[in-house]
């Protein structure tokens, strides 16, 4: 036996491993709702890196054996960290294949430990390739006749591919950690981990993005509507890892859906080139001397701003005296500080912008601007107010007078702006069914009141964090939808709709499902109760377009289909416009709507 094979035998016969954790993260809820279990080998082994660890255990048939203990010593230091959060647990589908496999010690340990099943998810990963789609068929029945939810781990590494994902239809997915970095910086990733998004939604399987270093990748991920993330941006593996995840590290995650409609307070920001708090007053007196312009000069050091100087109080405080220059001259500059500066996060809306600087109104009007702490600029009241003005006057200008919700206008330049940023997001159109025929038989009021009520709807379940509700005219209503949870967002806005329409009408009708009206040829023809018809544009299809005036053909593409389908229903349009391949059509009924689909 060799010196490494002897190594091995007295790590696992010792027990001599160290559980890490590294914290999953839900990017909507912000929260860590479980941690991947990774094992380190004794520090001064040659055998301390995972790698080598399972390397050479495969070579000398001890895997089963290593993995057992690994599992053993991760269990009970999870049940003595009492995390309220689920446990990844790297499992080697091939370990069921080795004659030290014993079936139900996992389930041992677990009684052992007091750990429920439901709180552990089997995350299947080979340290070697393989093409054995029996074998792990048969890893996924094993471990799910168990009570344990199953991840698949690195989709995209070349032998986790798409076909095991496919068959085994596991409740996590990740993505291999090498599609993760640079990812901002790279339109092929980019594609390829958006397709991956719209393939898990289709199959109701959750994505944890891997690998995740800087913030730039979390934005990118965070913009394609990824749901869950891991990596050393959030968290490093641990022995004691992070309960909690400290919320500056998901600021300016929905920068993107902030358009000319709800602007933020770095749309107002003026970088003026700041000094230190130690600089001498003489100094800062001579940069106010130089620009006549400079109203307010920011204190910074080491990226913190500490101060904000306003000019008028500064001159009027340093010459109230006959010899103040001479007494303070060679004062550092903090000295004149009376308060602190009111700081204002760079992603924050102007509205609440404006509630701040009114809270605190001080005679200096103005206010320091900053990016995940740091300084990032000034603001003043004068600016704020003209921007907000100015945002109130274009809000008017192309707001329907009816339900006062944005136009055509600023929708079609929000799509436009989502589609350059590479943004993850669906597009809802929606039309009401038999309208012209209620509006005959009940009144132009009566018509009104069913447009707002269908305004109403839509805003109860479309937040400004999940997407944009525009009135196009009439009866049309378009929905940009930023959110993983667009299609459910639709079915719920359909059963509202559908619990309401009737209350616009008299008991007579209600009683008869519908009214007896003049069609358009003057006939007379039984038309029911009010319905919404939708056309939907899947992300997937959106993030082909070019324009908003490919995603509006599409739309209205989808809802003719729709209209055709009795009831409260709707359709969506996967067709990609510069795609040749043949379309294939998808039918799945739902308890409320028919959901017809087309790819």
């Amino acid at each position: 036996m060799t010196s490494l094979h002897n190594e091995l035998i007295r790590i696992i016969d010792g027990k001599l491993l160290k559980p890490v954790f590294q914290p999953v993260i839900s990017l909507h809820q912000q929260t860590i709702i479980g941690y991947e279990a990774l094992i380190r080998g004794p520090s001064n082994s040659s055998l301390h890196s995972p790698f080598n660890l399972f390397d050479t255990a495969g070579r000398f048939g001890l895997q089963a054996k290593l993995e057992f203990v690994c599992r053993e010593i991760t269990l009970k230091r999870f049940a003595e960290l009492a995390f309220d959060a689920k446990l990844f647990l790297n499992a080697s589908p091939s370990v069921l294949l080795e004659p030290d496999f014993k079936k139900g010690e996992t389930l041992r340990l677990l009684e052992q430990f007091n750990i429920a099943p439901h709180s552990i998810i089997i995350e299947l990963t080979e340290h070697q390739p393989t093409d054995d789609y029996d074998l792990m068929r048969e890893a996924v029945s094993h471990y799910q006749n168990m009570g344990f939810e199953i991840a698949l781990d690195d989709l995209g590494a070349g032998y986790s591919g798409l076909r095991l994902w496919s068959e085994l239809r596991p409740h996590y997915v990740k993505i291999d950690k090498h599609f993760i970095q640079g990812l901002h910086q790279d339109p092929v990733k980019l594609n390829f981990v958006r397709s991956i998004q719209a393939i898990a939604q289709a199959m109701n399987c959750k994505v944890i993005a891997e690998g995740i270093e800087i913030k730039a990748e979390y934005q990118a991920i965070e913009k394609l509507g990824i749901t869950h993330a891991q990596g050393f941006y959030f968290a490093r593996p641990a022995a004691q890892p992070l309960t909690t995840i400290g919320p500056g590290l998901f600021v300016s995650a929905h920068t993107m859906q902030i358009d000319q409609h709800n602007k933020i307070a770095a749309d107002i920001s003026q970088w003026i080139v700041p000094v230190s708090a130690q600089t001498a007053i003489s100094d800062v007196m001579t940069l106010f001397h130089q620009n006549t312009q400079l109203q307010n000069q920011p204190l910074v050091d080491n990226g913190k701003a500490t101060g904000l100087i306003c000019r008028e109080k500064f001159l009027s405080k340093l010459f109230s005296s006959r010899y103040g220059l001479e007494l303070y001259g060679k004062q550092a500059i903090k000295s004149f500080i009376e308060h602190a500066p009111l700081l204002v996060d760079a992603n924050t809306p102007l509205e609440k912008v404006s509630q701040q600087v009114t809270a605190a109104i001080r005679s200096d009007q103005a206010f320091i601007i900053t990016d995940n702490g740091q300084y990032a600029g000034v603001g003043t009241l004068l600016d704020l107010l003209e921007e907000i003005t100015r945002q109130q006057i274009q809000n008017a200008k192309h707001a329907n007078p009816l339900t006062l919700l944005p136009g055509n206008v600023p929708m079609n330049e929000k799509i436009n702006r989502l589609l350059n940023q590479n943004s993850f997001f669906a597009i809802a159109y929606f039309d009401l069914d038999h309208f012209k025929p209620f509006n005959d038989a009940y009144g132009y009021s009566a018509g009104d009141d069913i447009i707002k009520a269908v305004a109403d709807t839509l805003n109860q379940h479309i937040t400004p964090e999940s997407g944009t509700v525009g009135h196009i005219g009439g009866d049309d209503f378009i929905v940009i939808l930023t959110r993983p949870d667009w299609l459910k967002r639709c079915q719920d806005i359909l059963d509202t709709f559908k619990s309401v329409a009737p209350s616009f009408y008299n008991e007579a009708d209600v009683k008869a499902g519908g009214i007896t009206s003049e069609n358009r040829q003057g006939q007379s023809v039984f038309f029911p109760l009010l319905s919404l018809s939708v056309g939907l544009v899947d992300p997937l299809a959106t993030s082909q377009c070019q324009s908003h005036v490919e995603i509006a053909d599409l739309a209205s593409e989808a809802k003719k289909l729709a209209k055709k389908i009795d009831g409260n229903s709707f359709f969506i349009n996967r067709r990609q416009l510069r795609q040749v391949a043949n379309p294939v059509f998808i039918s799945t009924p739902g308890p409320v709507v028919k959901l017809h689909s087309v790819g």
